[in-house]
């Protein structure tokens, strides 16, 4: 039991509010716009307009910041998968909450 609860928070969370574009497949191709409320190695938890199943496969690209990075801000394109969605984030947003399954450092353009 305490091992489990151990291992969901065994990386380090940074608590960041940055822009995040989202894309899944559920009625169809979807692609949103949402923002963060924290970030670590092997998840996100975003708010966004409207639910996005439990379960459902998602990818989504931010930027990471110089106060994450340590040199300059860096695009990550992730694909992962939603684990928990809670509609009482206020605001008229849902939180979504996904595990990180792989990533790619995308570069500049």
């Amino acid at each position: 039991m305490a091992e489990s609860e151990q291992e969901k928070r065994a990386t380090r969370r940074f608590a960041l509010r940055l822009p995040v574009s989202v894309n899944y497949t559920e009625n169809g191709a979807q692609e949103k716009t949402a923002q963060t409320r924290d970030v670590s190695a092997r998840g996100i938890c975003f708010y966004i307009d409207s639910a996005i199943a439990a379960g459902s496969a998602i990818e989504f690209t931010l930027t990471l910041p110089p106060e994450i990075t340590l040199t300059e801000s860096i695009r990550v394109r992730c694909k992962g998968k939603v684990v928990r969605v809670d509609d009482a984030s206020g605001e008229g947003k849902v939180a979504v909450a996904a595990v990180i399954d792989e990533y790619e450092f995308l570069a500049d353009t």
